[in-house]
C-alpha cells in the first residue's frame, strides 16, 4: 500500500470510528440540545470519513467490509462513550488534536481541499467539548467528579495521537488542553504507560463490537443496494 492510502486511512478512520460512536446518542442524550449537537458533530466525521477514505478506495467497501485488523484509527476514538462527562473527554481530548493536525494539512497537496473544509467543523467540534469540560468541571461536586473519572480514562490513549508526523503537535496541544483545564478548575490527568497499536491494527475488544452493529447489513446483505 502505498503512503499517501495509508495515511488516508488512519485520518479517514479516526472520523468514521468517532462518528460512530457519537451517533449511539442519538436518542439517548442528556437533552434534546445536546442530542441534536452529537448527531451534527457525528455526520460532520462521517462525511469527512468519507472523503479521506476515497483518497484511499471505496469508501463503503472500506467502511463496511474491512475486518478490524485492517482498521487504522486510533484507540482513543473507538473508547466507549460511558456517560456524557467520559464522551465530552473523549471529543474534547481529540478534536483539539484534530483541528490541529487539519490546520497543518490545509497546504498539503495529498489532502488540502478536504482539510480545508473540515478544519472548519472540526474547530466547531473542539469549542462544544471544550466548553463542556469547563462546564462539568466548575459544576457540581457530581458533575467534577465525572468529568475527572472521563478525563483519566481516556488519557492514556492520547500519546498515540503523537506517533510518527504528528508529533510536532504535542506542544501546542498541551496548551490548548491546559488552558481549558485551568478555566474548569481541573487538574491535567496523571501520565501513565500509554497505551498504542491502533495505528497497526491491534485494538480493543470495543472496536470489534462496534462494527459488528456498523456492518451488520453489508456483512448480511452483501451487495444490497437501496
Amino acid at each position: 500500500m502505498q503512503p499517501i492510502n495509508e495515511r488516508a486511512l488512519k485520518l479517514g478512520d479516526d472520523s468514521l470510528i468517532l462518528g460512530q460512536r457519537l451517533s449511539e446518542w442519538c436518542g439517548h442524550a442528556p437533552m434534546l440540545e445536546v442530542d441534536l449537537a452529537l448527531a451534527n458533530i457525528a455526520l460532520d466525521l462521517i462525511g469527512q470519513a468519507t472523503l479521506f477514505l476515497g483518497r484511499a478506495g471505496d469508501p463503503d467497501a472500506l467502511a463496511f467490509r474491512r475486518d478490524v485488523l485492517d482498521f487504522r484509527n486510533c484507540l482513543l476514538v473507538e473508547q466507549p462513550n460511558g456517560d456524557f462527562a467520559q464522551t465530552v473527554a473523549r471529543l474534547f481530548l481529540f478534536s483539539n488534536w484534530q483541528e490541529l493536525m487539519l490546520r497543518d494539512l490545509c497546504s498539503s497537496d495529498e489532502f488540502g481541499d478536504i482539510a480545508r473544509k473540515s478544519v472548519k467543523e472540526v474547530a466547531y467540534h473542539a469549542r462544544y467539548a471544550s466548553e463542556w469540560v469547563v462546564r462539568l468541571g466548575d459544576g457540581t461536586d457530581e458533575s467534577r467528579g465525572r468529568m475527572i473519572a472521563g478525563l483519566d480514562w481516556m488519557w492514556r490513549f492520547t500519546p498515540e495521537l503523537f506517533e510518527g508526523d504528528a508529533a510536532p503537535l504535542r506542544g501546542e496541544w498541551d496548551a490548548r488542553i491546559d488552558a481549558v483545564l485551568g478555566d474548569a478548575g481541573l487538574d491535567r490527568p496523571k501520565d501513565s504507560r500509554p497505551i498504542l497499536g491502533g495505528r497497526k491494527g491491534h485494538h480493543s475488544e470495543h472496536l470489534g463490537h462496534l462494527l459488528t452493529e456498523m456492518q451488520f447489513l453489508q456483512r448480511a446483505y452483501p451487495g444490497a443496494t437501496w
